[in-house]
């Protein structure tokens, strides 16, 4: 009887195979881990100095539930004199517990059981699982290499269907680091126009882009009030413990995601709130300086990579690589889990993120660059010996 307590959806929501390969090379030494998409920064000083001046002066009370308005209204400048959109910090922002709240919240404040959304993989493993608990479906569409793993928008149209409620887009992407051209999200706008639907666009990387101009979705034309934008603090900030993250939208939608905000978890962390406005208000000069070094890392890690014998294309956004494994005749899940065993080198199997990710593994290269010189010996060491 045991297995009737647990509701059927469950079980279409495997673990995490990040958090899997995260907890193995947890219990092993001398480990480099490559696996979790985590800065190796600190958050910057005036950050925490806001965070720890917030409690020194007693501020740890309830805000309200769609977060502090001085944070609010920092954001709206914020996002204006970045991508020239607009939102009312009063009705149209609400500030949660990171993206993955703000995500889980969107699924279920505007989805129907049996409702459809189209989600393009490789893609964070958070996003085929935020719909399938809100009792909806999760159709995925194949990217590719050959494409540098942008979604093409024929594949989307020919994806929608009477159920189609809307689109999943997470650009640049968790796990291949592509972007996409102006374009081809322009091209996703007319379809999501035609069809009335929504777009649910993740731009939690979106100052992590190296040589180009990240486009936000939500600022296309005509694309603002059909879409729900998602952000936060834990990439370009080095943030990711504060558990600070945001959605911005229209504000029946966030009206309706408050709702699922308010009765789970009340508000977001008082702390991480004051932090988030230091970061929003001198943040720029240390975001400069982390994405710079990052960029140094990109090109460090795809020509170490290359070299050995693992063909990488070049990512223009976030902080990954995803080369190709598949020609050493081993699957991506066999080679991460030989590579940690055999050479202490952590890296996700890239089919933890969709069928496309098949033949490929994951790499983080937010670590330092004397860990990732490290890690490229002992690849090119476990490489050589297969």
């Amino acid at each position: 009887m045991a297995h009737d307590r647990i509701a059927r959806r469950m079980n279409l929501v495997p673990a995490s195979g990040i958090r899997r390969f995260f907890d193995i090379a947890a219990q092993m030494p001398d480990v480099i881990s490559l696996g979790v998409g985590e800065p190796d920064f600190v958050t910057p000083a005036p950050i925490r100095a806001a965070g720890i001046r917030s409690l020194e002066e007693g501020r740890t009370a309830y805000t309200s539930n769609s977060g502090l308005l001085e944070l609010r209204i920092a954001l709206a400048e914020h996002l204006h004199a970045l991508y020239g959109v607009r939102y009312d910090p009063e009705h149209e922002l609400l500030i949660t517990v990171g993206v993955s709240e703000a995500l889980q919240i969107t699924t279920i404040a505007t989805l129907n059981p049996g409702d459809e959304v189209i989600i393009p993989e490789p893609c964070f493993v958070a996003y085929p699982a935020a719909v399938i608990f809100a009792d909806a479906t999760p159709v995925l569409i194949p990217t590719s290499v050959d494409d540098a793993f942008q979604v093409d928008p024929e594949r989307i149209a020919a994806a929608i269907t009477p159920r189609t409620r809307a689109i999943l887009l997470g650009y640049p992407n968790n796990p291949t680091g592509a972007v996409m051209p102006r374009e081809r999200l322009v091209a996703i706008t007319e379809l999501a126009e035609r069809h009335d639907l929504l777009v649910f666009s993740d731009e939690i990387y979106d100052r992590l882009v190296y040589g180009m101009r990240h486009t936000c979705f939500a600022a296309l034309p005509g694309a603002r009030e059909r879409t729900v934008l998602l952000g936060g603090f834990s990439k370009a900030y080095a943030m990711t413990g504060w558990r600070l993250g945001w959605m911005a939208a229209p504000a029946d939608i966030v009206a309706a995601a408050r709702k699922v905000h308010q009765y789970a978890i009340m508000s977001a962390p008082t702390t991480a709130q004051y932090a988030g406005i230091e970061a929003l208000h001198s943040g720029e000069p240390f975001v400069a300086e982390m994405v710079a070094e990052y960029d140094r890392r990109r090109r460090a890690i795809v020509a170490g990579l290359n070299t050995i014998g693992l063909p990488t294309f070049e990512p223009q956004g976030a902080f990954y690589v995803f080369p190709h494994v598949a020609h050493l005749g081993l699957s991506s899940e066999a080679f991460a889990e030989r590579l940690l065993r055999e050479q202490q080198v952590a890296v996700i199997p890239g089919e933890t993120f969709g069928p496309s990710g098949a033949g490929f593994v994951r790499a983080c290269y937010a670590a330092s660059m004397d860990k990732i010189e490290a890690a490229l010996d002992r690849i090119e060491r476990f490489v050589r010996a297969v």
